[in-house]
């Protein structure tokens, strides 16, 4: 296994094809990049932007120009001496009508005599598959070998195990060999011809057996391996697990946090409280969780039940929901993770229902039970917490994100040190990530929302003015709305009015994607016009306008850090410059990259870019770093806290590896108001250092030091 330098996210899209990356390779290699990291690449649900919606994993996409073109982008990306690594979904494929998957088909056609009929996590003991359906008044239709089911009388029979609540994403069982190797082998395939060097395992947490599953996946690639496993913050990856980490969420909470103040805490709490607000994140964690498992997970619930050896289904269902709304992370692996396990049902009020639960379980924890419950548990925390109560617990969304944790207000210097010497120690090359196809807003997004940590009494009052203006009848979405205004800022309406109704629906308070307000839903999609065409717009960009500069240090300091810090940093497309995503499908607009070539060659000329809203200085940030990664993988070796000293020491953060140290400003408004950097220093070790960013001598003071700009990355001997 060979761990790439550094990674470059690309969302493939039927608009961004495998020719359009073929023609991106040159800039790759130029910005410096370790390995191209696609998207799923296999046919899917057409017109699909993500491709997470597979339906057949023995073929390159056809929309995408299908095996020739991948196979000639494999190769451009090899002439280049890029890796290539491939995003890959086990857990489920479409069953999406439009275009029928051709192994569902057959079931539905053969039912439990069709040779895939044990591909698919059905449950046959209804002697038939049990399907949604909305559109006829009259009920349920039986076809034979399935059954359609009125979903608008709020049946949960369904039989088959879905993505979560989705009903065309139907779940697949690689933990049989012959499922394994008819979903895997074309990927396999393109690994053994060096075609494809990485993979990065979409939802392990959905499997019957993620260790199992990583063994056999590791043992049959050989390739560098991450897992989209959402950790909890003090929570660790199986050590039996033989992969190199996980895709980064919990290195993004740790460097995001960095960049927080914790002393903005107590105004935002008082501001949500004065709007109604809830700021009890436990508590709104555990009703979400608790609506999800009996609501739109409740077909799961009632399954697992059925398995618990207990005479009363009610109290079998009850106990099997509660367990899982207490799981203190996603999921445990029993017998690994016993103590998640042991936590969830302490946590529990007890009773005959979840002794006979605990009980079955830890008798057999390899067991149908077992494996149903830890599998499903994470999709009610999931859908819960991340889906639901991060859109619900709003007083300050930076801290909402993918792996987040909203009840810790920022990350302090020397834990931060404490955790990237353990990833270093434990998992160095582990992916670390600042934004995903997956995250509620980009990292530039969160890192000028970290300003407002700095200035909760300011913003305050601006929220008070905006909203007695322009409220939204819906207290957790219109603090959610304005802090989201100034994040983005600026913004069209109409992505505005997207993001809202998504954010709204997720929330499930007065709508959700079911069951419509219609009337609430048309108030939240006119209020983004409704304040950029009045004066509010006006003292909203003058809002922005002054916290604007302090984002650029936040943005380029938290950049910084994740390159340089340990484990292997991946870059999404286009956040080599600014970029002022939401939540998907924001973050799936096309990127200019004819922009970012020309500024790119600019630099290569010399040009040091002011930090302006060109976003040029974070592309010398990521270049630079990026670079170094992977023509010097020697410097980004072990890891030492270096501390500062003077007046104002705690506004910086400064790292060294192996004859390189990263500095980057924190907290900057607090350092203007204070004076600046004054007489503070960073002592550096032995040696002569140079910023590589501009070229320079490195000077120990910091006022020296970051005058140009508010990071610095130094390295020993250069010139």
């Amino acid at each position: 296994m060979t761990a790439p330098a550094s990674t470059y996210r690309i969302q493939f899209t039927p608009t961004f094809t495998f020719a359009d990356a073929e023609a991106l390779v040159d800039y790759l290699d130029a910005l410096g990049v370790g390995a191209l990291y696609a998207s799923p690449l296999l046919e899917a649900v057409p017109g699909s932007t993500h491709g997470y919606d597979v339906v057949d994993p023995a073929k390159a996409r056809e929309e995408f120009g299908g095996e020739a073109g991948r196979v000639a982008l494999a190769k451009a990306v090899r002439q280049a001496g890029l890796g290539f690594v491939v995003d890959i979904v086990p857990n489920h494929m479409a069953v999406d009508a439009v275009t029928p998957n051709r192994w569902w088909t057959d079931v539905l056609e053969h039912g439990q005599e069709s040779r895939y009929a044990q591909y698919f996590d059905i449950d046959w003991s209804a002697g038939a598959l049990l399907l949604p359906f909305a559109g006829d008044p009259s009920g349920e239709q039986d076809h034979g070998h399935y059954r359609l089911i009125d979903w608008r009388r709020g049946n949960a029979e369904l039989n088959y195990r879905r993505f979560f609540d989705i009903t065309t994403l139907a779940a697949v069982r690689v933990e049989d060999p012959e499922v394994f190797d008819a979903t895997h082998d074309e990927v396999l395939r393109w690994v053994r011809e060096g075609e494809v060097t990485g993979l990065r395992v979409d939802h392990p947490d959905g499997l019957a057996d993620p260790g199992g599953y990583a063994r056999r996946l590791a043992e049959r690639s050989g390739a560098w391996v991450v897992v989209e496993k959402i950790l909890g913050p003090d929570e660790r990856l199986p050590a039996s697990w033989p992969v190199a980490g996980t895709t980064g969420y919990d290195a993004l909470r740790e460097v995001c946090g960095l960049f927080v103040d914790p002393a903005g805490e107590a105004g935002f709490t008082a501001l949500a409280e004065e709007f109604g607000v809830p700021t009890d994140f436990a508590a709104v964690e555990h009703e979400a969780r608790e609506l999800v498992a009996r609501t739109i997970l409740r077909a799961e619930v009632r399954r697992i039940a059925a398995l618990v050896d207990h005479p009363d289904a009610d109290a079998a269902r009850d106990a099997v929901a509660e367990v899982m709304v207490r799981f203190p992370v996603y999921r445990s692996y029993l017998p690994e993770g016993e103590d998640a396990w042991a936590a969830a049902v302490a946590a529990t009020s007890g009773g005959p229902a979840v002794r006979a639960l605990d009980e079955q379980v830890r008798a057999d924890p390899g067991g149908e039970l077992a494996t149903r419950i830890q599998q499903t548990s994470g999709m009610v925390v999931a859908k819960g917490t991340e889906d639901t109560a991060f859109y619900r617990y709003t007083r300050f969304v930076a801290l909402n994100e993918v792996g987040g944790a909203p009840d810790r207000f920022g990350m302090g210097a020397e834990e931060f040190h404490r955790r990237a010497a353990e990833r270093e120690a434990g998992s160095p090359v582990a992916m670390t990530a600042l934004s995903t196809h997956d995250t509620k807003r980009s990292e530039d997004v969160r890192a000028r929302l970290a300003v407002l940590s700095e200035v909760p009494g300011e913003f305050a009052d601006a929220v008070r003015r905006w909203s007695a203006e322009h409220p939204i009848d819906e207290p957790a979405l219109n603090l959610l709305a304005w802090q989201s205004l100034v994040g983005a800022w600026p913004i069209t309406a109409d992505r505005m009015a997207a993001y809202l109704d998504k954010a709204a629906k997720e929330s499930k308070i007065r709508t959700t994607w079911v069951d419509h307000d219609e009337e609430f839903e048309a108030a939240v999609a006119a209020w983004p016009a409704q304040v950029l065409d009045g004066p509010v717009a006006g003292e909203v960009a003058a809002f922005v306008d002054r916290v604007v500069a302090h984002g650029w240090s936040n943005a380029l300091g938290q950049k910084l850090v994740q390159l340089t810090a340990p484990g292997v940093p991946d870059v999404y497309q286009g956040t080599e410059l600014w970029d002022l995503s939401l939540v998907d499908p924001d973050n799936r607009r096309p990127v200019d990259y004819a922009v970012r070539r020309s500024l790119l060659a600019r630099l290569d000329e010399g040009w040091l870019p002011p930090v302006d809203d060109s976003g040029a200085a974070k592309l010398l940030v990521v270049r630079t770093a990026l670079r170094l990664r992977r023509e010097r993988p020697e410097l980004f070796r072990g890891y030492r806290p270096l501390p500062a000293s003077g007046p104002a020491a705690g506004h910086v953060v400064a790292f060294e590896r192996s004859g390189l140290v990263a500095v980057a400003t924190r907290l900057p408004v607090g350092l203007a108001e204070e004076g600046g950097w004054r007489d503070t220093v960073l002592p550096l070790p032995p040696g002569e250092w140079t910023d590589a960013l501009t070229r320079r001598p490195a000077a120990a003071d910091l006022a020296s030091l970051l005058d140009t700009y508010p990071v610095a990355l130094l390295v020993r001997g250069e010139r």
